[in-house]
Parts: structure tokens; sequence; C-alpha cells
């Protein structure tokens, strides 16, 4: 067995816009969903920006970018996955032409990157869609959305399309069925939205991708485009048959995006359950012509896997499962109940390769835990083992499915450097290989510090995977 990733594999790490920038109303920026939710998912959006959300000020990446790209050149990184913040390039997103000082801005980030040789990797739409876009048309239910993000990517396209190879269309496609605000910017509340208007919007996001994939050839030649998906290998909790449908059933929730993402039409699997469920879609002619614009590669986050049965009685939620399904009892959790199984990143990769057949690329993949600051021999730091052994023990499964014959393009770790969450928009529960100073409340210097962490994934990049322990 080989110890080595393939040759030219990319390293690297991953981050969004909202959960690093900060500068939330600088360079002509508009508001986005994440400038009302200051508690993430686990309250309801507010009226506007309020000083509690930490993501208004975040890391300060918008100032600080040029040294913490060289800290990450440090590390060795091969590839950089960031997002662009939609409000930045359109502030309200319905306007007819790009804000200058937005563009200008991911242009000088770009800047450094090429100066590191840093490969950037760029998603599109990362959890912030433009408020007005929300407010004024109820997000993705509202077809006009697809020629605003299309008027959107022909910008990006058009001042970015020589200098970025890689692009995803939107980030955690799938996880619109369950978080339809933070992922499709639909505020109506999800106990109030239709599974008819879900599912409509939904159609128009995957139009939107194939549109801008379409693009994308048009105008940027030799380009790659991958959609993302939030990975959730389902298993079933018991032999029973009927929890071994209940768990193809779940599956197929994901699985339906990377079908019409890869093959560019609708499997039949969902067709019966927009037939049981009443849902009839509005899609044109034009619609399925679009979609045929299928995908160059298959991008997704994993963090966790989860159980699915038939028995109501058996059916408990995980306290970190956003995603739903009932906690493995063979598995443990991490501080915030996701449940840590690095073989399902073996499975996914198994899975998801031998579905379709497209080069496979892991953009997230971490562990959000409380980190200490300490310092060692005059230099604080933080003694992560518990995140190296994570990351460790997902690699070496990684390197596993390429041994299987999987086809993996890279693999850039969440949160590279310390944000603020997605989902609880604290700056406690961290990622990073480099600390941030600044706690849950704003106070903090903003400092930067390398973690242990640090070191271990510089030997890991440097020795192309051999450094991993088995």
């Amino acid at each position: 067995m080989t110890t080595t990733f393939p040759e030219g594999f990319l390293w690297g790490g991953a981050t969004a816009a909202n959960q690093i920038e900060g500068a939330y109303n600088e360079g002509g920026k508009g508001l986005s969903i994440q400038d009302v939710m200051p508690r993430g998912i686990t309250e309801i959006p507010t009226e506007g920006p309020t000083p509690e959300n930490l993501k208004q000020v975040a890391i300060d990446f918008y100032h600080r970018y040029a040294e913490d790209i060289a800290l990450f050149a440090d590390m060795g990184f091969k590839v950089f996955r960031f997002s662009i913040a939609w409000s930045r390039i359109f502030p309200l997103g319905d306007e007819e032409t790009p804000n200058a000082e937005g563009l200008a801005f991911y242009s000088r980030v770009l800047d450094e990157l090429e100066k590191h040789g840093i490969e950037p990797l760029v998603t599109i739409s990362h959890y912030e869609t433009p408020l007005h876009l929300a407010r004024k048309y109820n997000g993705w239910t509202n077809r006009e959305l697809i020629g605003f993000y299309e008027r959107y990517c022909r910008a990006l396209f058009e001042h970015f399309g020589g200098r970025v190879k890689y692009w995803l269309t939107f980030n955690e496609i799938n996880s619109v069925i369950h978080e339809p605000f933070m992922s499709g910017g639909i505020p109506t509340p999800k106990d109030q939205l239709t599974k008819q208007d879900l599912y409509q919007a939904i159609h128009h996001e995957l139009v939107a991708s194939a549109r801008a994939t379409k693009l994308a050839r048009e105008l940027m030649p030799g380009a790659q485009v991958g959609c993302m998906i939030l990975a959730l290998p389902t298993y079933p909790l018991t032999p029973d048959p009927s929890d071994v449908v209940a768990a193809m059933l779940t599956a197929q929730d994901s699985y339906a995006f990377g079908d019409i993402h890869c093959r560019g039409e609708y499997p039949g699997y969902l067709l019966r359950y927009f037939r049981d469920n009443g849902i009839e879609l509005e899609i044109t002619a034009q619609d399925r012509e679009d979609l045929k614009n299928t995908v160059d590669f298959v991008s997704f986050s994993y963090y966790m896997s989860i159980c699915e049965t038939a028995d109501l009685a058996k059916k408990t939620k995980g306290p970190g499962n956003i995603m739903g399904g009932v906690p493995n009892p063979t598995l443990k959790a991490s501080e915030w109940g996701w449940q840590i199984d690095p073989q399902g990143l073996r499975v996914a990769l198994n899975d998801y390769w031998d579905r379709w057949q497209k080069p496979l690329f892991i953009v997230e993949n971490g562990l959000g835990a409380v980190d200490k600051l300490v310092e060692v021999d005059g230099e604080k730091t933080v003694i992560d083992d518990y995140r190296i052994g994570y990351l460790n023990d997902h690699l070496v499964q990684a390197r596993e499915a390429v041994e299987d014959g999987v086809q993996l393009m890279g693999y850039t770790s969440w949160g590279c450097i310390d944000l603020v969450s997605a989902s609880t928009a604290q700056m406690s529960k961290r990622y990073g290989f480099i600390y941030v100073d600044r706690n849950d409340d704003g106070t903090g210097s903003m400092e930067r510090y390398p973690k242990k962490s640090y070191g271990w994934y510089q030997e890991v990049i440097a020795t192309n995977g051999a450094s991993l322990k088995d």
C-alpha cells in the first residue's frame, strides 16, 4: 500500500466570507442574510444588524488577508478555498452593474495568493444571499434569482476568469431542505414553508448552478466547476430491512442534488417523492436543457454520519445533527454533539465515486472544539492533540479511499484559521490551525497564534501524507 497521496494533490484550507471577512458595511458592501443571524441558526433572524453579531468584524480578514495568507503559505498550502460575498459585488443583488470596490478587494486577495503560489478555489455562494433578495423576492423561491445569480457569476468570471481555475456554485446545496433561510435565503419560517415552495426553490438553485457551469465554459475555457454537497453517510440503525429502507430514503435526500448536477436530470426516486407529496414543479423546456450542463467534479463537506430507523420509538435526534438522523450508539461525539466517524469518510468517497464517476474534492472537514491558549517556550499556542488525532484519522481514511480507486483531487480542512461558527455564531467553537484571539463577547486582541496542529499539518503537506499515523 502507498503511504502518500497522488502527485499534485491539492492540500489546503477552507473558509467563508461571512465567517472571516468582517467589514460588513465597508467597501460598498450591502447587507446579507448573515447580518441578521447573530446566533446562527439557533435563533430567529433579527430585523437588521445588531452589535452582538460577531460576523460584523469576524476575524477581520478584510484588512488582515495578507498576514493570514502568508501563514497559509508557511504551512505549505497548495490551495485556499474562500467564498466571495455576493453583497460585496452586488450590494442589493438585483443591480445591473457590480460594485467596483468589492471586485478590487477580491483582486487583492488573488494577488496575495498568486504571490505565494496558492491556487484559489472560489465558492460563489456560501450561505450569504443578499438580504434584499431574501426580503423582496423571498429568496430562491422566486425564479428571478436565477437571472440575478447569472449576472453575478458573469461579473466574477469576466473579472477573475484567467486567475481562478476551480469554482463551486453553491455551498452545501442540499442543506436548504433543513435550513431554508441560511442556505436558500428564504425568510418564510420553516414550519410555514410548503414542500412545493421548497422544492421549487431548490429547482431554481439547480438551474442557476447549471447555467453558471455553462457560462464558465463559455468565458473561461480550462476552468473547472464543481457542485458542493453536505455528505452525510446514512447507516441503518439495525439490520431490520425496514431500517435499511429508511436509511436509503434519507440518503436519497442528498443524493438527488449530486445526481442532478452529475447526470443532468431528475432521478426517478425524486419524481416519485413529488408524486407522493402532490408537488408539481414549474420546469420549463429551457430548464431541462440547462440542467444538462453537468459539473466537472463533486466537492463535499464531511463532519459526521447518521443512522436511520423505521421504528418511531427509536427516532431520537442527536444534539449536533443539524440534518436530522439518529445518533450512532457505537460512536463518540465532539463537544457540540457531532458524531466522529473517520471511516464514514471512506464510505462517502467510495459511494460518490461509484455513483457519479466524477473526480471528488473534500472541501470541508474538521473538528470544532474549545481551545485553550497556553505559553510554551515563551510562545503562545494551543496544544490541540485532539484536533491532530481527528484530522489524522480522517486523512488516513481518505488515503484508503484513494487506494480503493477513488479519484480524489484535494483536501481543504474547514476553518483553517479560527472563524465565527456558521451554526452557532460563536468564536469558541474553533476549527483552525491558527488561533485568533477573539472571544464570544467580542473582546480580544485579534492576534494570530499557530497551534500545535499548524506544524503537524505543515509536515503532512510537506510529505504529501506520508507522515500520517495509521
